[in-house]
């Protein structure tokens, strides 16, 4: 009879270091909280990390793990998985780590649809080397790297995800610790690479960056929770509604219309033009007043890499005959003789 596995059979025996009021505590112990439900052996397990604060995570788990290096980690993971096709990756990483030095690794990893979760924390900043901005960060937002105030354009990670055709997309916070229980749950049942951005605070370096969609008082006005096959409401009374004016959302009050909820644009997440669209609620001015989507944006299977490598390589065994002479001078070569 196998032994019910908790959330303290996952925690090291390790001191988590991490700055008091940090995020990173709350993802940490619902990734703790949620891994005993997945009824996957320890054994089984593997967290592998970049470089940066949310990548201490491996130590902190009881599992196999990788601290690797500084935006390789989905390339390490995919190397991992294809080895080993029976393990359950999660590739943890931060907004620099995947986004700067790591996006030509990180956006490949997710067209090729290799079966593994990535866990992205964003805090907007770099926080392990002291508070430079990131390819997250506001623009205007005054850091050491940018005293006068960042000039690059920030990147939206669902909509790059989106933009790399990730099978899976969903985003979720550190403040609403069911919610992101739940997008956890949704990623590790998916077949296929997952990409789950997660906002999470950091207290010392880029504090309540995202407060009016965390705080409880605010959320109600500012974030919507998107659920599929469910019309798009929100706010106090829940009476705020989207509708698509064309391919353009627009926010109304839709109980003061007269409307029903049919009448609202509906979730559909293996819609990607409308997935696209939900992504986009993230930009200011150009859809000004529209609340911030959390949840799984979008989510369609489809074959992942390492089966259809497997596949390759089945084939490749059936129907050639193994030549090692062959197979080390190829088929075009010279033969020189000399008297």
């Amino acid at each position: 009879m196998t032994t019910q596995l908790t959330a303290k059979d996952f925690a090291s025996d390790q001191d988590v270091k991490w700055c008091p009021g940090c995020g990173d505590y709350s993802i940490l112990k619902q990734m703790q909280s949620v891994l005993p439900g997945l009824d996957i052996p320890k054994e089984k397990i593997v967290f592998i990390s970049g470089i940066g604060c949310s990548s201490r995570f491996p130590y902190y788990m009881n599992t196999y793990g990788m601290h690797s290096i500084h935006g390789r980690a989905p390339s390490i993971a995919t190397g991992t998985k294809i080895a080993n096709p029976d393990l359950h990756i999660w590739v943890i990483t931060g907004d620099g780590d995947s986004l700067s030095i790591g996006g030509n690794h990180l956006i490949h990893t997710l067209r090729r649809n290799v079966d593994l979760n990535i866990l992205m924390f964003n805090n907007e900043i770099y926080g392990l080397t002291k508070g430079q901005y990131s390819p997250t960060s506001q623009q205007g937002l005054k850091t050491k790297s940018s005293p006068m105030g960042a000039l690059d354009y920030p990147f939206n990670p669902v909509s790059v995800a989106l933009g790399a055709d990730g099978s899976f997309v969903a985003r979720s916070m550190d403040r609403d610790p069911m919610h992101l229980r739940k997008m956890m749950e949704r990623a590790a049942s998916h077949k296929g690479t997952t990409f789950l951005e997660v906002y999470q605070n950091c207290p010392i370096f880029n504090d309540g960056i995202f407060e009016e969609f965390t705080d409880k008082k605010l959320r109600s006005e500012t974030a919507i929770y998107v659920e599929h096959d469910k019309p798009l409401i929100f706010g106090k009374e829940e009476e705020k509604g989207i509708i698509l004016d064309g391919l353009t959302p627009r926010v109304i009050n839709y109980k003061e219309e007269g409307l029903s909820e049919n009448d609202l644009m509906i979730h559909d997440e293996k819609d990607l033009n409308k997935a696209s669209i939900i992504s986009r609620f993230f930009d200011v001015p150009a859809h000004e007043g529209l609340p911030r989507a959390f949840g799984v944006i979008y989510a369609k299977e489809r074959a992942t890499y390492e089966d259809l490598l497997m596949a390759q390589i089945n084939e490749a065994k059936e129907t050639s005959e193994a030549d090692l002479d062959l197979l080390l001078s190829g088929k075009d070569y010279w033969e020189i003789k000399t008297n």
